[in-house]
């Protein structure tokens, strides 16, 4: 089994993430606002904010691609501050995921992957990936809506899951 198609649902995610970030500079515009007002916005007080959320859901998607590929995950200083910018950093972390191949992907629900945080023990890739890289990868997409939902850019359930593959009815 691959955990490619999984990571490349992060990728899709990543990408409707960049098309809310553009409906809330729309939204900005529309209301005569500055539009990076809304990179500083939280949910609560002791949240991250709407740019950190974006950067964790890039790191979190960068991290499991290069651990379940035994890649290097590219560098991102988290110096965001600009609606701009975070458009920027979601496309960097797309175009890093587009570089891997999918093959490089090919037996990766049974490596062996170590995070720095958990020192002397590992993760098989399918366990990594459904116990902890993707819950940590959605709750920051997840949030990120919400924060932009609770400022009243005027996003919805599809804007949320973006396009769908279908297929006509037999």
């Amino acid at each position: 089994m691959s955990l490619h198609a999984d990571v490349m649902q992060m990728k899709k995610m990543l990408a409707n993430l960049d098309l809310w970030i553009e409906k809330a500079i729309a939204h900005a515009e529309s209301k005569k606002f500055d539009a990076n007002v809304l990179a500083g916005a939280r949910l609560a007080p002791d949240m991250y904010s709407f740019s950190r959320q974006v950067q964790s859901a890039c790191d979190a998607a960068k991290f499991v691609a290069a651990r379940l590929t035994g890649s290097q995950a590219p560098a991102h200083p988290d110096t965001e501050t600009t609606m701009t910018e975070l458009r920027e950093r979601c496309a960097k972390t797309i175009a890093f995921l587009d570089a891997i191949p999918a093959a490089s992907f090919d037996g990766s629900d049974t490596r062996e992957v170590v995070v720095p945080y958990l020192p002397g023990l590992y993760c098989l890739g399918a366990d990594y990936m459904r116990e902890q890289a993707a819950p940590n990868f959605y709750f920051h997409v997840t949030t990120a809506y919400a924060i932009l939902r609770h400022n009243g850019v005027d996003l919805g359930k599809r804007d949320l899951f973006g396009a769908l593959t279908l297929h006509p009815a037999k």
